[in-house]
């Protein structure tokens, strides 16, 4: 291999899946292959919804063994959770699930204090019954929480078992509704008023910061020559797709694709007014002091309930049929909460569709376009209202992640929006992890420069708008009931 050449592993963990990555980076060179994957099964016990995170901490030692020799690790997962750690630093039982109940109703108690709109101005964070501070909130009477001594969240934990140093990263750390987004330092006005111990978290790392080394123990178990170290990414997983996102300058929307779809803005700055906050935009923190703005759509979660309840189907000859199925027949808010359980995803969005007036798709493929031209429509709301909210206008849409794969959700995307669409890379959470790596280590340069090389390595399509938009105009007032 070239001396020049160095191996970077990603560790990419999903609420249904973990995997280990290898990146292979040059100063013009950027080649990216998963070694292993691994399942990430949440488990109901009496008490409510946890993650099993010994099982996900094997998979990433497994993932280890089978990377070989690599100059650095990094990990990023899903935001808001956290285990619990005692005096000794032995975990206080399996962390709680995001969807685990314990939330409900906590937000209100929250606002008795902090109402709703001084905490947006103070955090920038939409709301979400799931954020950290609502699951602190729900626990501050429970003898686990009385235990505790340090709080660590999930990319931290599973770090610290690496290296048994603890550290809370940034850009995850911004998705806690904990942080100052114009200071990106913790809002400890907001943490006092609240009774919330700011000192359980460990010390602020930024991306790019050494996290320490790989332990002894864990060199003998995944076969690694020491010293290996370990280094802050953008931990929370759309911290590092964002960072990946292949664009000259910063006229661009982005859209990260897949069970969910986050479309935004990268600002220098948070947006904290009332309006940003009734439009339900969040600002979470990204590298080199940029603002991650945007906002939570369904995203392809409908199309994957809808196929589950399909049974064995070709996913490809579907899209093909639906493309064949007349546009804006049917569409449905991506939005809406309604949604978000599993079940009977087909028959409930019929229903809505009746329910609203419109006919009721009956097909997989008029099922699958409603589903499409749906996404596209939200798609196209979140990049108009992100610009006006912001001020600031973009020319076109970068998309990222596994919905990159779905040519007709970016084609109808492009004319939505009535804006190019540029997809790819599919795999931008691990690319951004791995090039933060790199630059670390002083192979890339700065963001820009991360970008310049993944647009001459990674494959990517461009998808230009056909026109129409005023269909998409009047579908968007129809789904409003305007």
């Amino acid at each position: 291999m070239n001396a020049a050449v160095k191996s970077y592993a990603a560790v990419d963990l999903g609420a249904s899946s973990g995997r280990v990555m290898v990146g292979r980076v040059g100063s013009d060179s950027l080649e990216l292959n998963e070694v292993h994957r691994f399942p990430n099964r949440p488990v109901r016990v009496p008490e409510g919804l946890r993650w099993d995170v010994l099982g996900l901490y094997a998979g990433v030692l497994d993932g280890l063994r089978a990377a070989g020799r690599v100059d650095s690790v990094g990990i990023d997962s899903w935001a808001v959770d956290y285990g619990l750690l005692d005096a000794d630093g032995a975990l206080l039982g399996n962390p709680v699930h995001y969807r685990d109940s314990r939330t409900e109703g906590v937000a209100e108690k929250v606002w008795a204090t902090v109402p709703a709109e001084e905490l947006y101005a103070a955090t920038g964070l939409q709301y979400a019954p799931f954020n950290t501070l609502y699951q602190l909130t729900a626990a501050r009477s429970t003898d686990r929480l009385a235990q505790a001594r340090r709080l660590l969240l999930m990319p931290d934990l599973l770090t610290y078992w690496l290296t048994g140093e603890q550290g809370t990263e940034l850009t995850n750390a911004s998705t806690t509704q904990l942080i100052d987004p114009r200071t990106r330092d913790w809002a400890y006005g907001i943490a006092e008023r609240l009774g919330i111990d700011l000192g359980l978290f460990a010390p602020l790392r930024r991306p790019g910061d050494p996290a320490g080394v790989l332990r002894p123990e864990v060199l003998e178990e995944t076969g690694l020559t020491g010293p290996v170290p370990v280094t802050a990414v953008g931990s929370h997983d759309t911290a590092s797709a964002v960072a990946a996102v292949p664009a000259s300058g910063d006229r661009f929307a982005y859209i990260c694709t897949g069970t969910w779809s986050l479309a935004g803005l990268e600002l220098d700055a948070p947006v904290l007014t009332e309006e940003s906050r009734a439009a339900n935009f969040t600002n979470e923190l990204g590298l080199d002091g940029t603002v991650r703005y945007l906002r939570n759509i369904m995203g392809l979660w409908l199309l994957q309930e809808c196929v589950r309840a399909w049974g064995e189907t070709d996913l490809g000859a579907l899209l093909l049929e639906a493309s064949k199925v007349p546009a804006l027949r049917s569409v449905v808010d991506a939005g809406d909460a309604a949604f978000l359980a599993p079940g009977r995803m087909p028959e409930r969005i019929a229903e809505a569709c009746r329910a609203s007036g419109q006919p009721g798709p009956e097909s997989p493929a008029e099922v699958t376009r409603c589903i499409l031209d749906s996404l596209a429509l939200a798609h196209r709301k979140a990049v108009q209202d992100a610009q006006r909210l912001a001020g600031h206008p973009v020319d076109v849409v970068h998309v990222v992640g596994g919905g990159t794969r779905n040519a007709l959700l970016c084609q109808l995307t492009a004319d939505a929006c009535g804006l190019p669409v540029v997809a790819g890379p599919t795999e931008a959470a691990a690319l951004g992890n791995v090039l933060v790596q790199a630059r670390a280590h002083g192979l890339v340069g700065d963001l820009a420069g991360m970008r310049r090389l993944l647009v001459r390595t990674q494959p990517l399509t461009r998808y230009e708008p056909r026109g129409g938009t005023e269909r998409w105009r009047a579908a968007q007032a129809r789904l409003a009931g305007d």
